[in-house]
C-alpha cells in the first residue's frame, strides 16, 4: 500500500465497544464544566462523547487543519456557525469545515449530550490532556492556540451567542 495512504488510514485503537458515558481505556476529561469521554483515537479521526450541563458553552473558535462534526444525542445546542445562529436537536448532524468559525452553547435548563469527531485527529487528544481540570479560561485559550485551535476575540464575532433570547 502507498505509504501516504497507509498513514491516512492508520488507526491507533483496537476493535471493541466503548459504552455510553465512558471513555476508551477509561479516558475522561473535565474541561470548564464539560465532561468529555474519548471514544476513538487515530491519525485520521478522533471522537469523543460530551455531557454539557445547562449554561455551559465553547465559544467561537477555528480549527485551521480539521473538519469537525457533532451528532446530537440529547438536548439542544445553540450554535455559532460561520457568523450565523443555528439550533441542533437530537438526531441532527452539525458540519463545521476547517477554517469556519464555530461554537456551541447549552442555553437550556437540561443537560445536552453529543458525539463529536474531528478529521484528521491532529493534536486534539494532546489539547484535551492539557486542558483537563484547568480552571483558567485564559490558559485554556493559550493552550488551545498552541495546538491548532484558535478562539475568536469578542469583537471579531458577528453576534454574542450568550445574548440570544431562545
Amino acid at each position: 500500500m502507498n505509504k501516504a495512504i497507509a498513514n491516512m488510514v492508520k488507526v491507533n485503537t483496537d476493535p471493541g465497544i466503548t459504552p455510553a458515558g465512558t471513555g476508551h481505556d477509561g479516558v475522561e476529561w473535565n474541561i470548564l464544566g464539560h465532561t468529555y469521554w474519548m471514544k476513538t483515537e487515530g491519525e485520521a479521526c478522533f471522537s469523543f462523547e460530551t455531557l454539557d450541563p445547562p449554561g455551559t458553552f465553547v465559544p467561537p473558535h477555528i480549527h485551521p487543519t480539521q473538519d469537525e462534526f457533532i451528532y446530537v444525542l440529547e438536548g439542544r445546542f445553540d450554535l455559532y456557525l460561520d457568523g450565523e445562529h443555528h439550533q441542533a436537536h437530537p438526531g441532527d448532524v452539525v458540519r463545521m469545515p476547517m477554517g469556519i468559525p464555530h461554537g456551541y452553547y447549552n442555553l437550556t435548563d437540561t443537560a445536552a449530550r453529543a458525539i463529536f469527531w474531528v478529521s484528521p485527529a491532529r493534536r486534539l487528544r494532546e489539547l484535551f490532556d492539557n486542558l483537563h481540570n484547568l480552571g483558567d479560561p485564559a490558559e485554556v485559550v493559550r493552550q488551545s492556540a498552541l495546538r491548532e485551535v484558535h478562539f475568536l476575540k469578542p469583537e471579531d464575532m458577528a453576534f454574542d451567542p450568550l445574548k440570544l433570547s431562545v
